[in-house]
């Protein structure tokens, strides 16, 4: 009964966490994923010319804002196509008497971030042109270099990991010069021989009891081991548990491990950019150990996923999401026959 609420509750938080966003606006139809990308960089590149911040700054800051409202639950869906979030004592000054308050002059005497964006007179929270014109005006104040956006990242959020997500999100828009970075694919190349079954909350008795934060795939050594989205090498290097492991971070605030490598792709680097099918590394069996140990187990790719909340990362089961890519990988080839 335990595997089955894993089960279910892991395809459930899958399927919230890794469709593409399609909002609601008031009194609007549900909008087609690429309407919704087309308006969004409308926006991004509206905001860049009045202010000069650059779009894919924008983009990242909204990318991280839209994921972190998927999990804290204080915190609604957006109405719009924009994500950031403002509350109500950032938008209007937290000495404001008026929590509800879109005059924009008011708003300044209390030193709130709301500001109007498209000219009507209101700085109104809930439209997304104010809110992308009030985040920008932020950004603008530290200077429009990188090392100016990770200072008033920092201001903001307070936060190292923030930082680095949004960093890091910012560099994969300019690399691709588009929004639509939702593709996935299956981590290794289907010609090879592989097998694996659900893994996620399984028991682990190596360095202490812990349970197992993924699936297990295993394949031959040497087999490619493919990065499955967008994003950009968090981690390369050691772990004591994973070997030679892996971790990209996609513009869905999600971090994908690849671990128990026995090695990497000439240049892929902790800051390297990657797209759906790229080869990361190797499969091997290294880890449990010092640098170097290998053979403890069966060669084999441990994929985990995990999701950043804004306050700390936690890990949900890939399995789901797995099956899924490989379906769309055997229809593809398929397709190509």
């Amino acid at each position: 009964m335990r595997k089955i609420a894993i089960a279910l509750s892991s395809f459930i938080i899958l399927s919230l966490f890794s469709s593409p966003f399609i909002p609601y606006g008031k009194g609007q139809e549900k909008q087609s994923a690429e309407a919704t990308y087309e308006k969004r960089m409308d926006l991004y590149k509206k905001t860049e010319a009045i202010t000069n911040v650059p779009w894919y700054f924008l983009a990242a800051v909204d990318a991280y804002e839209r994921g972190v409202r998927r999990t804290q639950k204080d915190r609604p869906t957006e109405e719009g196509v924009i994500g950031i979030y403002f509350s109500p004592q950032q938008w209007v000054g937290p000495l404001n008497p008026n929590m509800e308050d879109t005059d924009p002059l008011s708003i300044s005497l209390f030193d709130g971030m709301g500001l109007d964006g498209n000219g009507d007179g209101i700085a109104d929270r809930m439209n997304d042109e104010d809110v992308l014109y009030s985040i920008a005006q932020y950004l603008e104040k530290f200077g429009f270099k990188e090392e100016d956006f990770r200072i008033a990242l920092w201001e903001y959020y307070q936060r190292e990991q923030s930082v680095a997500i949004i960093s890091g999100h910012a560099k994969v828009y300019k690399k691709f010069n588009r929004l639509d970075l939702s593709k996935h694919t299956f981590p290794m190349p289907l010609q090879y021989d592989y097998s694996y079954r659900d893994t996620w909350g399984d028991r682990r008795g190596w360095g202490g009891r812990r349970i197992h934060e993924g699936t297990d795939i295993f394949a031959g050594y040497h087999v490619p081991v493919l990065a499955t989205a967008y994003g950009i090498v968090e981690i390369k290097g050691w772990n004591k548990y994973g070997g030679w492991r892996v971790g990209i971070r996609d513009t869905d605030n999600i971090y994908h491990y690849y671990a128990h490598l026995s090695g990497f792709e000439k240049g892929i680097e902790e800051g390297t950019i990657v797209a759906p099918g790229d080869v990361i590394g190797y499969v091997g069996s290294s880890g449990y150990g010092k640098p170097g140990t290998q053979g403890k187990f069966p060669p084999h790719l441990h994929y985990g996923m995990y999701r950043d909340t804004g306050y700390t990362e936690w890990s949900f089961d890939p399995y789901p999401a797995l099956k899924s890519w490989e379906r769309k990988a055997y229809q593809e080839r398929r397709k190509k026959k």
